[in-house]
């Protein structure tokens, strides 16, 4: 039986360069921007075969959890209306909610979690948690499982 991989969630800065270079040479293959492997790997300095050694063993965050159920963690106001215009933000990007959980408010704010399936969204996770951020009353958006 094999070994099973475990994966972890890392900030890019800590990555070596060369993790960065296959994710960016992905990229360019997967926009059109490079047609071939051997041109995008030269246009950024690396070899192929580092290249092919490490190209599935990186993958952007939102690529990762595109299509699959995440769970996000909020601290919201307790104001009426925040809860429902959060919900607007997700179903406007096409997430499917699936449940939602929250525990009873104190000191004017509520823990609220919600699981939303992102198989439809249109933008990066990135760009959606900033979407939900920005919600009048989202005083903290976290993504807790993906």
């Amino acid at each position: 039986m094999g070994k099973q991989p475990k994966y972890y969630i890392i900030e890019a800065s800590a990555l070596p360069d060369i993790f960065l270079k296959v994710a960016e040479v992905k990229r360019m293959l997967s926009t059109g921007e490079a047609t071939t492997v051997n041109g995008a790997t030269k246009r950024l300095g690396i070899s192929r075969s580092a290249f092919y050694k490490y190209r599935d063993a990186i993958l952007p965050f939102q690529d990762m959890l595109k299509g699959r159920i995440v769970t996000f963690q909020m601290m919201l106001h307790d104001e009426p209306g925040v809860l429902s215009a959060l919900l607007m933000t997700l179903a406007n990007r096409k997430a499917n909610v699936l449940t939602i959980n929250s525990i009873v408010p104190t000191n004017g704010h509520a823990l609220v979690t919600i699981s939303a399936q992102l198989t439809d969204v249109d933008v990066t996770l990135e760009e959606l948690m900033d979407e939900l951020s920005a919600v009048f009353g989202v005083i903290k958006v976290d993504v807790i499982a993906g």
